[in-house]
């Protein structure tokens, strides 16, 4: 059951597209991890979703309710944390979700019981007569994380729940996630790969404000059509390395890399459909009398296949941006040669 539908999300700054006809669907009771590098488009889908940014074009259903037709119900339904947490610096933690419960209108009969579970399960009960203010960067996040799910909304939405903490309290808040991914449908946005693939079930990659990628962390690893690269050191030169590596069909790239051994030159070899070649390099390497030094195989990590699909993504932006600025291009010379022709009559008449 989907809890979040987004449907063909734009959003236009003047000449300049944050997001573009992005379009995908949040299945209730999973950790989604919301990927891509800074300026992606990631935080301007979350306010979008969160009712903070109106889209260009597009909708976003929440728990079935129109974000824009319907906004009062659908932000009933969230719990946002912002990249920066919306916490009074004045007002104890207590004072804070006691405010935050009545912007929510939980019912009064219900707050003191939902504030102190809350305060329990991000574990700031300790620190709950204490000034914001006075707290450091890992517990104002927790206070933030406690304002995002009193309520018990249906998702929870976090924009770079982990930036500034340190490494102690990043484990911390990734154990907090995956607590709430327990009652909640949990949408994680991020910069940073280990993040996600720490805690998430789903991962979604974005890029120049489209999405290239959707599906779990060992489904992209299965998309990459070149899943293993092959190092290997050779005593011989690059062209006697590259001549041999000719004659083998599956290798669809060699890249030569520093080596710290004399008279010889190291390569990452990549093959198709994960080819695994070295029996047959082996042996073309002996019957050329080329020693091989090393030979190690590597299977592709979760950052290069960002980088890849990334990579790919701003490459077919760019192309799709050069193919609209030309024929922007051919259709202003079409109106400047019909003005011509236009003026031209009216000078004959």
């Amino acid at each position: 059951m989907a809890v979040v539908e987004v449907r063909n999300l734009t959003k236009r700054y003047g000449k300049h597209i944050a997001v573009e006809g992005l379009s995908f669907t949040v299945e209730k009771g999973q950790i989604y991890g919301f990927l891509g590098p800074n300026g992606a488009g990631k935080s301007t889908t979350m306010n979008i979703m969160t009712g903070y940014l109106a889209p260009t074009d597009g909708e976003v259903l929440i728990s079935g309710h129109d974000m824009m037709k319907d906004p009062e119900e659908a932000k009933q339904c969230i719990g946002y944390l912002p990249e920066v947490p919306p916490v009074y610096p004045d007002m104890t933690v207590s004072e804070y979700l006691k405010f935050a419960a009545e912007l929510k209108h939980i019912p009064k009969k219900e707050r003191k019981q939902n504030i102190s579970e809350v305060m329990e399960l991000t574990k700031v009960t300790e620190v709950s007569e204490r000034l914001i203010k006075n707290l450091s960067k890992g517990y104002r996040q927790r206070v933030g994380l406690a304002q995002a799910i009193l309520g018990e909304p249906d998702v929870v939405i976090l924009d770079e729940p982990m930036v500034g903490l340190d490494p102690r309290q990043i484990i911390e808040m990734r154990d907090l996630i995956r607590e709430l991914g327990r009652k909640h449908t949990v949408i994680l946005s991020s910069h940073i790969l280990s993040e996600v693939s720490a805690v998430c079930d789903h991962i979604m990659i974005i890029s120049g404000g489209k999405l290239i990628a959707s599906d779990t962390a060992e489904g992209l690893q299965g998309r990459i059509q070149s899943s293993f690269v092959l190092e290997a050191a050779v005593k011989a030169s690059m062209q006697e390395v590259q001549a041999v590596l000719d004659t083998i069909d599956a290798v669809v790239k060699v890249e030569e890399k520093p080596s710290n051994m004399p008279d010889c030159v190291t390569v990452l070899i990549r093959t198709k459909d994960n080819a695994d070649i070295r029996e047959e390099l082996s042996m073309k390497l002996y019957e050329k009398k080329l020693p091989i030094m090393g030979m190690n195989l590597q299977e592709h990590s979760l950052e290069d296949i960002f980088l890849e699909l990334t990579e790919t993504g701003n490459e077919v932006s760019g192309m799709l941006q050069e193919k609209e600025e030309e024929e922007s291009l051919v259709l202003k010379e079409a109106e400047s040669r019909e003005e011509k022709e236009e003026n031209g009559h009216d000078g004959n008449l």
